[in-house]
Parts: structure tokens; sequence; C-alpha cells
């Protein structure tokens, strides 16, 4: 049996989603060899992954050499710079044969083109796992994280998308996998095209990766006084998150969501200023290792999970923090 990971990348470089996606890969791989569903043979059970891109060399390179990739299938088009949806879920088809399991990371573009492959291939996807318990049984959260459920699949072939933030991610050394050229041509979809996008440029850590986020929510009150958290934010060296409330709001751009309808974080440290902590946010957050939660109402949820919290004006706080660092 083998695993198809398929890679998230910029065309030069790995997304450090698709390196947790591979530490999924290995687990279930390991069951495989343990005994679970495979034979028992290592050689059997190869972890391979898919690059689909253009001009993405570097990005196959980067993938080649960490030790538990066997092989790299490169799918390299001018006309893949931004591959659609469509066109992802038939190139993923049209190389799915032989693969027990296919992986991608539970991202804005994973679940995206996953549901169209688990449709193609007849089969129910496997959303957001958090553990591999065997390798057709896992846990995933349901109810914005409030309870785990158990799911084991009885398909010939699991589609699962990965939560990143509850795997390590693996080095990117030690190893030297195949290089295989794949023809997309005839897999390229004609019924959308890709026109914009329209990206944030910033010098601080992208906020899926970073150690140290300071999110500011509801009661920042504009989003002129998010120069406050921007203030303490470059002396942590941390990223700049967000609730909803914010977002809707206006204060700061959606890309900056934390939460079950944003981005799902567990940073080293998390500071919470001004969020309520709604269960759609805590649902984005609560793996944070150690949470920090500045807010005026000391019955607020977020302190329900916070590790430490500050029951205080954060108009009085951030200054006096951002003077203390």
């Amino acid at each position: 049996m083998s695993i198809l990971v398929i890679a998230e990348h910029n065309n030069h470089q790995i997304g450090v989603a698709t390196l947790s996606v591979l530490s999924a890969a290995i687990a279930i791989a390991t069951d495989l060899e343990d005994g679970g569903l495979g034979d028992g043979n290592t050689a059997n059970n190869n972890i391979d992954v898919l690059v689909i891109g253009a001009g993405c060399l570097s990005a196959v390179d980067e993938i080649s050499k960490s030790a538990s990739v066997s092989n790299v299938l490169k799918a390299d088009n001018p006309k893949l710079e931004h591959p659609s949806a469509e066109t992802m879920a038939a190139i993923i088809i049209a190389n799915a044969e032989g693969y027990s399991h296919i992986l991608a990371a539970a991202s804005t573009a994973g679940k995206n083109f996953m549901p169209r492959v688990g449709a193609k291939l007849d089969v129910q996807p496997i959303s957001d796992i958090i553990t591999v318990e065997t390798a057709d049984t896992f846990k995933r959260p349901i109810y914005a994280g409030n309870a785990i459920a158990t799911v084991q699949s009885t398909d010939s072939v699991k589609v699962l998308t990965v939560r990143t933030t509850a795997f390590d991610a693996v080095d990117t050394s030690g190893g030297n996998a195949e290089i295989i050229d794949i023809d997309v041509r005839e897999n390229i979809a004609t019924n959308s095209e890709f026109v914009s996008q329209q990206l944030t440029v910033s010098e601080r850590p992208e906020l899926t990766s970073a150690k140290t986020i300071i999110s500011g929510g509801r009661g920042m009150k504009s989003g002129e006084n998010f120069q406050l958290i921007e203030a303490v934010a470059d002396k942590l060296g941390a990223a700049i998150g967000a609730s909803r409330a914010a977002v809707d709001a206006g204060f700061v751009p959606n890309d900056y969501q934390v939460g079950q309808t944003g981005k799902i974080v567990a940073p080293d440290l998390y500071i919470a200023v001004g969020i309520s902590g709604a269960i759609q946010h805590l649902a984005g957050m609560k793996d944070s290792k150690v949470i920090v939660a500045i807010n005026t109402d000391e019955d607020a949820p977020i302190f329900q999970v916070a590790d430490y919290g500050l029951v205080a004006d954060l108009f009085d706080v951030l200054p006096e923090l951002n003077e203390a660092l």
C-alpha cells in the first residue's frame, strides 16, 4: 500500500503545512508496517508527494530531500502557476491508482479540492484529522472543538485533510527521493481561469506558523487602535491575528482572522486582547501552548481557556507592556 501527500507550495518553497501532513502520513505508514491494514512489508508502504505547479523544481528538490518521502510526482506546467480546484482534483484522480490514502492540509486550498477528489472516487472524505489511531481510524474535532469524533473508514481509498497544528513538521533532510515527471495536459480544466489575487505583504511571521501571536477583538474599538498591538508584536517578533468580530467590523483584513471560519493556530504563546472568547474563536486557538487573555469583563469565556488572565483595560495594559518590552 502507498500513501499520496498533496504538497502546498509557492512554486519555490514547500509550505510548512505539507511537512506536518507528512508527519500524519508517517503515522499511517507505521501502522501499515506494524500489521494494521498492510502486509507488513515496509517497501510496499511508500509515501509519495505530488507537487502541482509551474516552475516548481526548487520546491520538488526540497521535498525530495525528506527521508520520509519515497517518490515525488512533479506536475510542472506553465498553466499550473495558479491551479484551480477543478484542475487539482483532476490531476490527483488521474494519479490516484495504487494509493490507499490521499492526504492534504486542511487549509483553504485543501478544503477546496479534496471534497472533489472524494466525490470522483466515490468515497467519504474525512476532514481535519488531529490523530491517527490506526491506518483506517482517525480522530477529528466536531462542534467547534467541543467534542472529538473517532471515525473509522472502510473505503478502499482514505481521502483525508489534516489539521496541521496537531502534527509536528518533519525535516527535509536525509533523503533522496526519486523525482517522476507526470503529464497533466489533459487534466487542466478550461471551465474556470485564474484572474488575480491580492496578497497582504508583511515582514511579520506567517500567522499559521508563528511561535507567538497577539490577537485583537471587538474591544480594540477601531482599526487605528491595532497600532497598539503592532507595537507589541514588533518587539515580540509575533504575528498579528484578530477575532471575526474585529474582521467583520473592518478593523483588519480577513486574512488576520483566527477561528473556526478563519485560521487554526497553535503557537507557543497566544495573547488575546479585547477578545471575549466566542466558541468559534476558541476553536481556532485553544490548542496554543500558553494563552494570555486581557479583557475588562472578568466573566468573559476567554478566561476559561487562558493560562494567564488579566482583568484590565487594554488601552492601559498595551502601552505599559510595550514600554516594559
